[in-house]
């Protein structure tokens, strides 16, 4: 079936399976009469559905070409389809020439369409959007045609909701919703005033950002006013250009559309913003019925659209609170607004978007809307409402004084509650102190023991305030988590849980910051998974509480998406670090704040893999660091952190150092040796020692910190599984492989209990290692392609972190005698390291070694010298250094045969220079001095 055919057939069948099988046999027959061969067709296809459900699985017509993911189209290259319509395709892009750095939604006509009236209308929404320049209208940066004759237009990227599913989403409140109307109006009445109306306004064309600010798109069916060019609605049979639920009585009847067509679309958008419904209740769900209802029936008012939701939803009567106030907010004036724009005939409507618009501020203005009879009562009232202070000055004047003294009596008692809570938190903290007294002289104060004191005062002396002592519970809950002691802060949290869950006048500050205590332990404790149930519910009310709460709703909001790192959910995470940056670069003094999310994001994106984007990142966040707050703070020790696990991926190990060595540094003048972050700082370079070859230093320092870890995170903590690791591979560098089996084994089964696939991966992986040097390649090899599977869903098939694991899996299966999977994986190994690390890294001259010597053991002249090649470099990096010696170890292994002296002498120089780097040797020289011994003639029992 060709292209043309199926796109005439595709909208008709689509139909005919919405209809009741009734309605689908008359439909049927009133094709017969209008096209025979047309009905046959989709008659056959209906056949085809009945019998295999799935017949629809694969395309009917042939690929039409066109556009791919990478591909280019003038000067941008496709990243991913944003949307498809019957006209054309949307595409994220991004400049690929080079002049600039841009995302813009990339609109084109579907590949393989000729429709003259298609190309005419992609043209004329380049003309229309090209006369349009509004701050709510997206706009046309760029227009022009591919090499291959297909027309696009580059439109400005709006990274937003639809307006109805923001506002159901955050709840909002009415006059916001109200707010956002306005903004869609003010930017259709621009439209009109160009002479362009829109014909297809529908919630999925009016996006929210994520600031709240309106856009409105899709201009593709809209109408020029000062053209005589003609405007089919209909592009072939049973194809709308419009959209049926949104759409004008006038335009389904084919007259000709005006400026009241949006009016109308934009009073249906109006109502399903008010009432979370559409304005017609049907019998049955089909484009016939809806035609009817827009045609002949009125809509339902919306307040009474609202009241019967209460009363059809019997599941969540939660919010019929605020459902009734909605309805009586909606009833009257803004009822008549929305029907006055929904009127079946357009003179009946709002002349205009200004006037619809301009109804809507009288509405919030408190005057008399025009949508509604102007009665003497009606017109008194709203003059009444508005200038009640003038016209009732005595009643007014006995009113204030009223309320002044039932102010002055509340505020009497709000000030003995605060003056009894500041009361309370006084009595505590004197309380505390001084029974740090009985420390002897010239001694340091133990602040745990000040803590526990605290803790036993609270149990046995409870304040009689909830809210005071659940504020007290949680300052000491912080405290513990910033000494590390996570047991005892669970305990105080659980404590604070019980007061703040009952409800009982506690504000929604100290719930927003129960709950991100309570969540940031969690992630913590390795449970990010209960983090997200736990704080999810409260979404609602964070959104709600960010314009009076900032500080708690950002905090919230950064410890969410934390914990949706945590657990792979890396889109969620970025949303969470945006919604909280949003909101804390409107606070001028949140400058800490800025820069955790800065950090936040930077990590985020190297976990994707994009390592120089995230340290670019990194480096803005301590440049703002060190320009709004100084570079002696907590939060530049995550930086430079964060810097050094990068510089390490990319085997910079003297930047590594560098970073590793300051945060380490900077950790312990602000928090002492046995604070998490010192930890944390001396792990990370006690892995950079490993890098370097200085194995017992990196023993030393792995071994003092589990037991910290250990006691405060407990035995199956991710964390603790990340110290067995690092304790294995020492163990296998330093030679004892018994003592690394037994660590990496330990790291392994923790990992698989836990739900961070990249972490047991990569043990997967140091353990096949380990397990390959112990001749045990069989089980090395099944760990491997575990892990292979693991990386590949995580990162993607084209990673460079999968190139390594082929490289360590090839290695494996030669050994093992599989030399043609073990080609393969060499081969892939290659390719992925050298088009993700790039050609002179390190793990990719490591890849080309290994597949070197495996095609010289065959016979290939060309890998032999290779090797010689990789061998006669010189570095000073210390892992590209490894790698040559081994490219000389196996050079010389090769030609030990034929040519003995030469081989030796080639060894004997590897393992002086290796003995000079490498005092404490390690797994490479063990493999190097293995093959000299075997040169020389040693016997294998000789064989270190």
């Amino acid at each position: 079936m060709d292209a043309q055919r199926w796109q005439r057939l595709s909208p008709l069948l689509d139909a005919l399976f919405d209809l009741s099988p009734d309605a689908r046999t008359q439909r049927l027959q009133q094709l017969h009469e209008e096209d025979p061969a047309l009905a046959t067709d989709l008659e056959a296809l209906i056949a085809l559905e009945e019998e295999r459900t799935d017949f629809l699985a694969e395309p009917l017509v042939s690929s039409l070409g066109g556009a791919q993911p990478g591909s280019e189209i003038g000067p941008y290259r496709l990243e991913r389809m944003l949307g498809e319509g019957g006209m054309g395709q949307v595409w994220l892009a991004a400049r690929s020439d080079g002049l600039y750095q841009r995302r813009v939604a990339l609109k084109l006509l579907r590949p393989g369409l000729t429709d003259t009236n298609l190309r005419l209308r992609f043209t004329r929404e380049r003309q229309i959007l090209a006369r349009l320049a509004h701050p709510h209208i997206a706009r046309l940066l760029d227009a022009g045609v591919s090499p291959d004759g297909l027309p696009y237009l580059a439109l400005e990227y709006v990274d937003g909701e639809a307006i109805t599913d923001y506002c159901r989403t955050m709840d909002t409140p009415l006059a916001q919703r109200l707010h956002m109307f306005a903004q869609v109006c003010d930017a259709v009445s621009h439209a009109h005033a160009n002479l362009i109306v829109h014909r297809d306004l529908k919630p999925s064309n009016i996006l929210v950002t994520p600031a709240g600010d309106v856009r409105l798109l899709d201009f593709g069916i809209a109408k020029l006013l000062d053209t005589e060019v003609p405007v089919v609605e209909q592009t072939r049979t049973g194809m709308r250009a419009f959209t049926l639920h949104y759409a004008a009585p006038e335009q389904i009847r084919g007259e000709p559309v005006t400026t009241m067509t949006d009016v109308y679309s934009l009073g249906v958008v109006l109502y399903e913003l008010l009432t979370d419904r559409k304005p017609y209740r049907l019998a049955r769900d089909s484009d016939a019925a809806w035609e009817e209802a827009i045609l002949v029936h009125d809509a339902v008012r919306p307040s009474q659209t609202v009241i019967r939701r209460i009363e059809n939803d019997t599941t969540h009567q939660d919010n019929a609170a605020d459902l009734r106030r909605r309805a009586r907010m909606l009833a009257g004036d803004l009822d008549n607004i929305v029907l006055k724009a929904l009127s079946k005939k357009p003179e009946q409507r709002y002349p205009s978007v200004e006037a619809l618009s301009l109804d809507l501020r009288r509405y919030e203005d408190g005057r008399p809307v025009l949508a509604r009879p102007q009665s003497v009562g009606y017109r008194v009232r709203k003059y009444v409402t508005r200038h009640h202070w003038a016209l009732g000055t005595a009643a007014v004047v006995t009113a204030v004084l009223a309320i002044a003294l039932s102010l002055v009596t509340w505020q009497a008692k709000e000030a003995l509650a605060e003056a009894a809570r500041a009361q309370a938190m006084q009595e505590f903290m004197v309380g505390l102190f001084e029974n740090a007294g009985g420390a002897a002289p010239g001694e340091p104060m133990d602040l745990r023991a000040l803590l526990r004191t605290a803790e036993d005062r609270d149990i046995n002396q409870p304040t009689a305030q909830p809210r005071t002592r659940a504020e007290l519970l949680g300052l000491l809950a912080r405290l513990r988590l910033g000494l590390g002691d996570y047991p005892e802060a669970e305990n105080l949290l659980q404590r604070q849980a019980v007061i703040v869950d009952a409800g009982d006048e506690i504000p929604s500050s100290l719930l927003l910051e129960s709950l991100t205590l309570r969540g940031r332990l969690m992630s913590l404790g390795g449970q990010a998974r209960n983090c997200i149930d736990l704080m999810d519910p409260v979404l609602s009310l964070a959104g709600k509480e960010q314009a009076q709460l900032p500080p708690q709703v950002s905090e919230f909001y950064s410890q969410l998406g934390r914990c949706r790192r945590a657990v792979g959910e890396r889109q969620g995470a970025a949303q969470m670090y945006e919604r909280s940056l949003a909101i804390r670069r409107q606070s001028p003094a949140d400058d800490v704040g800025i820069v955790e999310n800065l950090v936040d994001m930077a990590t985020l994106r190297g976990d994707e893999g994009k390592t120089r984007e995230a340290l670019q990142g990194l480096n803005s966040a301590m440049a703002h660091l060190e320009r709004e707050v100084g570079g002696r703070h907590r939060l530049a020790i995550d930086i430079q952190r964060a810097r050094c696990a990068l510089h390490r991926s990319q085997g910079d190990e003297g930047s590594a150092e560098r970073d590793c060595r300051a945060a380490l540094s900077l950790a312990l003048q602000l928090h002492g040796k046995d604070h998490r972050a010192s930890i944390d700082a001396r792990r990370q370079l006690a892995a950079l020692y490993v890098d370097q070859g200085r194995f017992a230093q990196a023993q030393e320092e792995f071994a003092q910190t589990q037991s910290w870890l250990v006691a405060r995170l407990g035995q199956e903590h991710r964390e603790v599984a990340r110290n067995y690791n690092s304790l294995g591979v020492t163990a296998w560098e330093r030679g004892d492989l018994k003592a690394a089996l037994v660590a990496l084994e330990q790291a392994v089964a923790i990992w698989r209990k836990d739900d961070d696939t990249a972490l047991l991966a990569a043990g997967m992986f140091n353990l096949a290692m380990v397990l390959h040097e112990s001749g045990e390649d069989l089980r090395a090899r099944s760990l491997l392609v575990e892990a292979r599977r693991l990386r590949v869903e995580r990162y993607g098939a084209d990673h460079e972190i999968v190139g390594d694991t082929d490289r360590l899996l090839g290695e494996v299966q030669a050994a093992l005698g599989e030399h043609d999977a073990a080609r393969t994986a060499l081969r892939s190994a290659v390719r992925l390291t050298a088009n993700g690390y790039g050609a002179a890294h390190s793990h990719t001259l490591r890849a080309q070694v290994s597949q070197a010597r495996l095609l010289a053991s065959e016979g290939h002249t060309n890998s032999l010298q290779l090797l010689a090649d990789i061998g006669a470099r010189r570095s000073t990096d210390g892992e590209l250094r490894k790698v040559i010696w081994l490219a000389r170890a196996y050079s010389a292994q090769l030609r030990c045969g034929s040519e003995p002296e030469e081989a030796r002498a080639m060894l004997d120089d590897a393992l002086a220079q290796m003995q000079a780097a490498l005092p404490e040797g390690g797994a490479v020289m063990r493999e190097v001095s293995a093959i000299h011994t075997a040169c020389a003639g040693a016997p294998p029992e000789a064989m270190p």
